[in-house]
């Protein structure tokens, strides 16, 4: 795999891009997952769970936020900044997150978003582990991903397949960490 000094250094999303934008195309490729392998409709539970480092600190750098605009199939490189406010709000609101933007589930962000401050999964600290349910409570799909960087996400078992945070170059648009806690604003993810 070749990479461009683009690649490496991109502005974004932020105020991490191990926290914000990794966590977000993790979330959108685990929605992808399950459309690839036609289980998005019979999905009807969803849950991320962070570890180590993105459950200690995911909230302050927007984790949180990067994951429910992932599994609603935004992409850093893509996203509209104008509609991350307004569908976090949608699914605050009304419990119901649409996976991909087109499969409408309920989605109870305490019980089906964890923070494990005390675990940390075994190929890197920032690990997320997604599980998709049917209505019997059936899993339909396991994955665990690691952000390790730049945007850049591991899935576990397939470490030499590294998927990068965008195909194109992302936007130069930083909606400074999307409003929350002010601690980042106008700051700029590069790393």
């Amino acid at each position: 795999m070749s990479l461009s000094v683009f690649d490496i250094f991109k502005i974004g999303i932020g105020p991490s891009s191990s926290h914000t934008m990794g966590p977000m195309n993790a979330a959108r490729s685990f929605a992808l997952l399950l459309a690839a392998r036609d289980l998005l409709d019979r999905t009807t539970q969803v849950s991320a769970q962070l570890f180590g480092s993105l459950a200690l600190t995911g909230r302050g750098h927007c984790t949180d936020r990067a994951i429910l605009l992932g599994l609603e199939g935004m992409s850093p490189d893509t996203i509209d900044s104008t509609a991350i406010e307004p569908t976090l709000r949608r699914i605050r609101d009304e419990g119901r997150i649409r996976l991909l933007g087109r499969h409408e589930i309920a989605f109870d962000e305490p019980l089906n978003l964890l923070f494990h401050t005390d675990q940390v999964l075994p190929g890197h600290s920032n690990g997320m582990r997604f599980t998709a349910h049917d209505a019997a409570l059936q899993v339909l799909a396991r994955e665990e991903y690691y952000s390790i960087g730049g945007g850049f996400v591991v899935q576990a078992g397939a470490e030499a397949k590294i998927a990068c945070a965008a195909a194109s170059r992302p936007k130069a648009c930083c909606p400074a960490c999307w409003g929350c806690a002010g601690a980042h604003r106008n700051s700029i993810a590069s790393s």
